[in-house]
């Protein structure tokens, strides 16, 4: 399941239970729209919560990002699990996005509150 919100500055996405490539979709879907009223967006995704992904997801995601790479800024990732970790290692090779990994979600709100 996911919620996703769009805030001042950057779309908000927080993963519950297990991440489904229909959540993903629904995350593509809001992204996109974002994108249509700013060149490039900033996004913070709160993964906490997740409890396991599917491996189409995990197929969408990174076809998503190739087709993506250069439409976001910054991404912030708010996650202390280790494969989320290596993910967004492999993210970065294939991203030209600023991506970080952050522990608690004020930090990572910090983080895109302040100027590139």
């Amino acid at each position: 399941m996911i919620s996703i919100s769009h805030e001042p500055g950057y779309i908000h996405a927080k993963v519950f239970g297990e991440f489904t490539v229909q959540d993903f979709r629904q995350f593509e879907e809001e992204a996109l729209y974002e994108l249509r009223f700013q060149d490039k967006a900033d996004m913070l995704i709160d993964l906490n919560d997740m409890l396991a992904y599917t491996i189409d997801m995990a197929v969408e995601e990174l076809r998503f990002v190739t087709r993506h790479r250069q439409q976001f800024k910054r991404v912030a990732i708010v996650s202390s699990d280790q494969w989320v970790t290596w993910s967004v290692w492999v993210n970065r090779v294939i991203s030209e996005s600023e991506i970080r990994v952050f522990e608690d979600v004020e930090e990572a709100q910090r983080w895109l509150a302040t100027s590139p």
